[in-house]
């Protein structure tokens, strides 16, 4: 829901999953997943085919480094003159593109967020994965996997490779006093009207659901992202009244680095990466989990179930 997040965790993950798709050739996961989601009956592959030499990615920017943005920063040469195997890739700048993309067969894999993944699988566009046939699946952090949005009835459906929280992120010379709450984009907003940012997914619907559960009670909301009608509406109202404030709802994360570093953005959520790419630039910005907590992502490296 990116750019160059866990770089090496990125890089490493792609390298194996790709050895499981077209520059390769139906396995379990295991494990506690969505629930009520019946896809399509598909089968994960029981060995690994012949090499076809090249591979058509669909990938957050930063995930697919060919040394062609910094020649430091490059893992797919290297991937290229181990295997013998070509790569392709597309830099999406949403899930709802990725998704859109993918639909079409003509891309091998994806590194798809937890808005995108399971509408991948209940569509049977993504292929399960058997992860017998991936030598470091083990050494992956435990808490990735067979998660309720890369996994069915124990079946993964993908190689995870990385979480972080969506942060608040803020001018430190025009935000005074240094915010503690997510008020400062929702019951404060007004106090920066017009440079406040938000991100343009519904997913964005879960980070007022949060701010809710700590500043409404009376809604009884467990969890930000299952809400029965009433919290869902209190959610979405929330949105409408802070949208009289935000001047820009980005999903491409230059847009809100040049807007927090030309001041048109002063505060809004943001990734770790955002924050330390915009810091990097000169923008005199901070970036923190506020005291209600944070939302996150979680990406995973998706098959497409057209892949030959």
């Amino acid at each position: 829901m990116r750019p160059t997040r866990t770089v090496q965790v990125a890089a490493c993950a792609a390298a194996l999953l790709l050895a499981a798709t077209a520059c390769g050739s139906s396995g379990n996961g295991g494990g506690s997943s969505a629930t009520g989601l019946n896809p399509p009956a598909l089968k994960a592959p029981t060995k690994l085919g012949r090499t076809e030499g090249k591979v058509n990615l669909i990938a957050w920017a930063g995930y697919v480094e060919n040394g062609s943005n910094d020649p430091k920063v490059d893992w797919v040469t290297p991937f290229e003159k181990q295997t013998g195997c070509q790569v392709e890739s597309k830099v999406a700048a949403s899930s709802d593109e990725m998704v859109k993309l993918m639909k079409t067969g003509e891309y091998d894999a994806v590194s798809a967020s937890g808005d995108a993944s399971l509408r991948l699988i209940a569509s049977g566009d993504a292929a399960p994965v058997n992860t017998r046939l991936v030598p470091n699946y083990k050494d992956i952090f435990s808490g990735l996997k067979n998660g309720s949005w890369n996994s069915v009835k124990g079946q993964m459906y993908g190689i995870p490779h990385g979480r972080g929280a969506n942060l608040l992120m803020y001018n430190t010379q025009k935000v005074t006093p240094a915010p503690t709450s997510w008020s400062a984009v929702f019951d404060d907003a007004a106090k920066y009207k017009g440079h406040v940012t938000a991100y343009d997914s519904p997913i964005y619907i879960a980070d007022a659901a949060l701010y809710l559960k700590a500043t409404r009670p009376e809604l009884k909301i467990k969890n930000p992202y299952a809400l029965d009608q009433k919290q869902f509406d209190a959610a979405v109202a929330l949105l409408k009244k802070q949208n009289a404030n935000v001047g820009e709802y980005w999903s491409d994360y230059l847009k809100e680095i040049s807007a927090f570093k030309s001041g048109d953005s002063v505060v809004g959520t943001t990734w770790q990466v955002i924050a330390n790419l915009a810091a990097g630039e000169g923008a005199k910005v901070k970036a923190f989990v506020p005291k209600e907590g944070s939302t996150g992502w979680s990406d995973t490296w998706m098959v497409s179930a057209k892949a030959k």
